[in-house]
C-alpha cells in the first residue's frame, strides 16, 4: 500500500510540474493582449486608409480590451508599411490595413516588393469596400460610356484620361474599362487624387478615374460629372450613377477594398480572438455610419472570405496588367 501511495504521489507531482512548466505560454496566450496593439496604416493621415483605420481602432480596442494605436507608415505605394509588418513578430501586437492595391495590384506590376501577399501575411477579415468611378469634366462632351467609347474610337490612343498614379487601382479600373470597350486612351498619371481632380475641375483633362470616397464631394458640388461606377451594383452614396454592367460591360468590376492582416504565424487562439473582435467591430452601427459618411461600405467578412478574394483577384490583376501593359514606373 505504501508503495502504491508513493507511485501515485510521484505521478501527481509529475503532472503538476508539467502543468507548471507549460503554464507561462498558455497564460500568455490566454491573456493576449496584455498591452496596446499597433495598427499600421500605409498612407499619411487624412487619406482613405487612414480614415478607415481611425474609424475602427477605438471599437476594435474596446473589443480586445486594450487600446489600438494608429501608426502611419507611408511610402513605396504601401510597400514600406507592408514590408515592416511582414518582418514583425507574429504575436498579434502588430496589424496592418491591407488593400487591393497592396495585395493584388503591386504584385502585378512590381518585382521588388519586400513582402509576399500570401506567404507574408494571414487575413483576419474584411473591413471595407469603396467604389471606383469614371469622371468627366463639367464641360467635357461626355455624359455616357457610349459617348466616351465613340470619341475614343475616332482618335485611338489620343483621348487622355487621368489616374491618381501609375499602377494604382485608378489606372487598373480604367484599363479594365478600355479593354472591355475595345478602345485605347492616353494615360496621364498623377501623384494623388487632389492634383488630378484640380486639373479635371479646371478643364485641363476630359476624363479621370477616382475612388468614390474622394470624388463624391466634387460630384455633389457639380464640379465634375460621374459617368459610371466599377461596382457590381449601384452605390448608396451615388444612387443616380449607373454601373459599367448596365452599359453592357459586366466584367468591369474593381472596387477598392480593405482587410485587416497580420504577419503569418499567429497563435490560433490570438487569430480567433482577433477575427471575432473585428467582425463585431465591423457590425457596430457607429463604425458603419462613420465609414458610410466617408463613402465607404463597412464589410463583415471572415478571414476565409478575405483570403478567397485575394486568391481570386491576384491572377486577374496580373492578366489585366499584362494585357494593358501597366507599369508602376
Amino acid at each position: 500500500m505504501k508503495m502504491q501511495r508513493r507511485a501515485w504521489a510521484w505521478k501527481a507531482a509529475a503532472v503538476a510540474a508539467a502543468a507548471w512548466m507549460g503554464a507561462p505560454g498558455a497564460l500568455a496566450q490566454a491573456a493576449w493582449p496584455a498591452r496596446p496593439v499597433t495598427l499600421v496604416v500605409p498612407f499619411p493621415p487624412g487619406g482613405s486608409s487612414d480614415t478607415i483605420g481611425r474609424a475602427i481602432a477605438p471599437k476594435l480596442g474596446e473589443k480586445l480590451g486594450q487600446p489600438v494605436v494608429i501608426d502611419n507608415r507611408p511610402g513605396g505605394g504601401t510597400a514600406v508599411a507592408a514590408g515592416y509588418v511582414a518582418r514583425s513578430a507574429p504575436d498579434g501586437y502588430t496589424l496592418l490595413i491591407g488593400s487591393g492595391s497592396m495585395l493584388t495590384l503591386n504584385p502585378a506590376v512590381r518585382r521588388d516588393l519586400p513582402y509576399d501577399s500570401v506567404k507574408s501575411f494571414e487575413q483576419i477579415g474584411m473591413v471595407s469596400r469603396a467604389g471606383m468611378v469614371l469622371l468627366a469634366g463639367r464641360d467635357a462632351p461626355f455624359g455616357t460610356l457610349a459617348q466616351v467609347q465613340a470619341a475614343a474610337k475616332k482618335a485611338p490612343g489620343q483621348l487622355p484620361y487621368a489616374s491618381f498614379g501609375a499602377g494604382t487601382a485608378s489606372q487598373f479600373a480604367a484599363e479594365m474599362a478600355w479593354l472591355a470597350m475595345g478602345v485605347q486612351l492616353l494615360h496621364v498619371p498623377y501623384k494623388g487624387s487632389a492634383p488630378m481632380l484640380t486639373d479635371l475641375i479646371g478643364g485641363q483633362l476630359p476624363l479621370a478615374m477616382d475612388t468614390v470616397v474622394t470624388a463624391a464631394p466634387q460630384i455633389r458640388a457639380g464640379k465634375v460629372r460621374a459617368i459610371a461606377v466599377a461596382s457590381p451594383r449601384r452605390l448608396a452614396t451615388l444612387p443616380q450613377v449607373p454601373t459599367f454592367a448596365e452599359a453592357g460591360f459586366p466584367d468591369v468590376v474593381l472596387e477598392s477594398w480593405g482587410t485587416l492582416i497580420a504577419p503569418r504565424g499567429l497563435p490560433p487562439a490570438v487569430h480567433a480572438k482577433l477575427e471575432k473582435a473585428l467582425a463585431e467591430t465591423m457590425a457596430d452601427p457607429g463604425v458603419r455610419k462613420a465609414l458610410a459618411d466617408q463613402g465607404v461600405e463597412a464589410v463583415v467578412g471572415s478571414a476565409a472570405e478575405a483570403a478567397a478574394l485575394l486568391e481570386r483577384e491576384l491572377p486577374l490583376m496580373r492578366a489585366v496588367a499584362a494585357r494593358a501593359r501597366i507599369s508602376a514606373d
